[in-house]
């Protein structure tokens, strides 16, 4: 096995050889740890980059962490000054390890890998090459207390819940953080069978250019413009990845929840399989990529602990927003602490100490999450809450009005929906998620000011009057449309938004601002399941029922909840031709149509949200 590795050049050099079975090895970043540099042997004889750090003195048997990632492993060690700083003080030993065929690894990349299936040939997957690995590093590196445990954030976390399929008996603590479950219902690339557009196609096209990612070059500053003239989604492959990107192929031959994506959702792999890892599972309330996946994960895993070692903690976090910085704000929204650096401090550090190390106690229920709006930390007995809340609902009612009363007589609301002219998701221009000479803003779109779609033609708001009293959500969040539309197939997105008062003294800017809490779309030809899309039957009133995930938030006394209507969400979902053709990836131009939607708020379909509201 080749060692890619140099002297480190300090005064501990000799020990440290030693220490190292007589191995060299390498200055790291901090200069406390020391760097080895292996290609570890998977069964199959594909060789993995692993990057190895050990502390320069370590005192006594440490355990080890390890991250797999597609996204350069020799990224990674730098964060033992940033991300993994308070782990790193604390004592352990690093594994860091490139995916197959990503950077310095050899094999061949498959997005998501399923677990291997034996019966199709197939006898590696990411679970053996985790184990694989686990059996190299406690057999070659000294200084191990036996145990390991795993973490990542997205396609680690991903990675980290692979290790959970089939654990190896060394493993002994699990965090996977913002994991996906699920990449058509809920995940990064679709949502309830609606592709998410300009984050799938950056995506693939950024992460199987080859071994090196390599991000898209656009010829627009404005990709909503660019979107709109790229016409049909066939037309992405046909000019730009020309059969070179195989997950796109494969979202073009599985446009319906088939095998293809069964075999790839996550939890279905735990289904009565007793949890035997310590498990915490982190989310962030405003993850602009997988927010359905952890709180999937978490309730698939906690319907099989009897053991009680299943957490879930949820801030008030973007995608992976609690690994740096202090957490005290996102976007304009502040939170009044610092949220992120608590969360490494108070949570995540001492668990792996208590569950690796036998050190400390562990004071963490079953649920932890930070409430916006009274930015409070919460403690759960179990999520979604069992106790101190209560279902309402909110209805829609005539001139834009929202409240808790159920309506009366007859009533409806219409807009015309033309794909050519979608809405966009947010304040044009749209930049590049992975930025360029613009610094992306992907990140924190979900806590933009919903004011540029507020009043449009094509949009219906609905909103109550101010507040009177505080109003706390804590759990799962649904919306129940009655709707009708002129065409055969439409979308349907809601969202749930905070409308601050006119004036906010201690923060002018914030003024009128409207704060989504949460959204999302639901296709329309998916409304009775996913495997086998139908046409909508034009002009009829049909219920449509979409899950918003949850939330735990306070709509502040004085503030205004809104809720804004839409069937176009561009370019964060691809457009609806709203004319059923049985394959939205090979439709024509010539197949998008405009039509004209009814949503009812009648006493016989009382168009609504369904909310789990806290009891005073």
């Amino acid at each position: 096995m080749t060692l890619h590795t140099i002297l480190y050049p300090v005064i501990r050099a000799g020990i440290l050889a030693a220490a190292l079975a007589g191995s060299l090895v390498a200055q790291a970043i901090r200069p406390d740890y020391v760097k080895r540099t292996e290609m570890l042997r998977m069964r199959d004889g594909t060789r993995l980059y692993t990057e190895i750090f050990t502390p320069a003195a370590p005192q006594g048997p440490l355990p080890i962490l390890m991250e797999r990632t597609p996204y350069n492993a020799k990224n990674i060690g730098p964060r033992l000054a940033s991300r993994y700083q308070l782990l790193a003080d604390d004592g352990y030993i690093f594994v860091f390890q490139d995916l197959r065929g990503k950077y310095a690894s050899e094999g061949t990349f498959m997005m998501v890998r399923p677990p291997r299936d034996p019966a199709r040939g197939e006898q590696v997957d990411e679970n053996t090459d985790t184990n694989d690995t686990i059996d190299w590093i406690l057999a070659n590196v000294p200084g191990h207390n036996g145990r390991v445990g795993m973490v990542g954030i997205s396609y680690g976390g991903w990675t980290t819940m692979m290790g959970l399929v089939d654990p190896h008996p060394a493993l002994k603590a699990a965090s996977p953080q913002a994991s996906p479950d699920d990449m058509y219902l809920g995940d990064d690339f679709h949502h309830n069978g609606a592709l998410r557009l300009s984050y799938g196609f950056e995506f693939v096209a950024n992460l199987e250019a080859g071994r090196v990612s390599e991000p898209f070059s656009f010829d627009r500053f404005d990709t909503y413009e660019w979107f709109l003239r790229l016409g049909g989604l066939a037309n992405a492959d046909r000019l730009y990845f020309k059969g070179k990107r195989p997950t796109w192929t494969d979202f073009v031959t599985h446009p319906d929840f088939d095998e293809f994506w069964r075999r790839r959702k996550v939890s279905t792999h735990f289904v009565n399989t007793p949890v035997t890892v310590p498990t915490l599972t982190v989310a962030g309330w405003w993850d602009q990529e997988d927010f359905y996946g952890p709180l999937t994960l978490y309730d698939m895993l906690e319907k099989n602990d009897t053991r009680g070692i299943n957490h879930l903690v949820i801030g008030p976090w973007n995608h992976g927003g609690w690994a740096g910085g202090q957490g005290s704000s996102l976007g304009p929204i502040k939170f009044g602490s610092n949220t992120a650096a608590w969360y490494r401090e108070t949570v995540e550090t001492p668990w792996f100490a208590y569950w690796l190390k036998d050190r400390g106690k562990l004071d963490l229920p079953e649920a932890l999450t930070f409430r916006p709006g009274s930015n409070q930390w919460q403690r759960h007995s179990a999520w979604p809450p069992k106790t101190g809340v209560t279902t309402r609902q909110l209805y829609f009612h005539p001139d834009g009005k929202l409240g808790w009363e159920r309506p009366t007589g007859d009533g409806a609301d219409s807009f015309r929906s033309d794909p050519a002219r979608p809405v966009p998701y947010r304040k044009r221009p749209i930049t590049p998620l992975y930025g360029g000479k613009v610094p992306s803003t992907w990140s924190i779109w979900q806590v933009d000011d919903q004011r540029h779609a507020h009043l449009r033609p094509d949009v219906l708001s609905f909103e109550t009057e101010p507040l009177t009293e505080d109003v706390t959500i804590s759990g799962r969040v649904l919306a129940r449309l009655f709707a009708a539309t002129t065409g055969t197939d439409a979308d349907w997105i809601v969202k749930l938004i905070d409308v601050y008062p006119e004036k906010v003294p201690d923060a002018p800017m914030m003024g009128g601002y409207q704060l989504m809490v949460v959204g999302d779309v639901l296709r329309g030809r998916y409304r009775d399941g996913y495997e086998r899309p139908k046409p909508v039957v034009a002009n009829q009133v049909t219920p449509y029922t979409l899950s918003l995930l949850a939330a735990d938030y306070t709509f502040l006394k004085g503030h205004k909840i809104m809720v804004q209507v839409q069937s176009t969400w561009f370019p964060l979902i691809d457009r609806n031709p709203q004319k059923f053709v049985p394959n939205i990836y090979l439709a024509r131009d010539a197949d998008f149509v405009a039509a004209t939607h009814r949503v009812l708020r009648s006493a016989r379909h009382p168009s609504h949200l369904e909310l789990s509201v806290v009891t005073p």
